[in-house]
């Protein structure tokens, strides 16, 4: 969790939502893939932290399928991340700070406890949540105070 927190920094220091994601092969303790949120930069709505993690690990591992793989991510996943690591069959995902508006695996729609969902990772929130949740509000208090350039302006 503290590479993924030390992802989220360096989206900050760009403009981007701080959000940082590692994916690593338990067995081994390699890690497979990582990320940041990147949506601004990109100009891709679909770079998400966990997104860019997973594209990272299906090409490192030269599979889709990522069995036996923990996804480190510093908020809780919103509804097309949590879609995404249900498609790519990760084991398990961990994540930092919940996102009671945003979320959607211990809120919003619960997205792994739908019966249409048809794969369900173990999973564990609150691990350095602290940490990432004042990362997050930090950010925003700053771009609040017109303290950061938003670089999609």
């Amino acid at each position: 969790m503290h590479m993924a927190l030390a992802l989220a920094q360096a989206a900050a220091d760009v403009g981007e939502t701080p959000v940082g994601c590692v994916i690593v092969d338990e067995a081994t303790g390699e890690v497979v893939g990582q990320g940041r949120n990147g949506p601004i930069v990109a100009h891709d709505p679909t770079a998400h932290a966990e997104i860019v993690a997973l594209r990272h690990a299906a090409q490192k591992m030269q599979n889709y399928r990522l069995t036996g793989l923990t996804l480190y991510v510093t908020l809780e996943p919103c509804a097309m991340c949590a879609g995404a690591i249900s498609h790519a069959r990760i084991g398990r995902v961990v994540w930092g700070a919940d996102d009671p508006k945003g979320g959607a695996v211990a809120h919003g729609p619960r997205f792994f406890d739908q019966p249409t969902c048809h794969w369900k990772p173990i999973v564990t929130g609150g691990v350095l949540a602290d940490q990432g949740g004042e990362m997050l509000r930090a950010f925003f208090r700053a771009r609040r105070k017109g303290t950061r350039t938003d670089p999609a302006r």
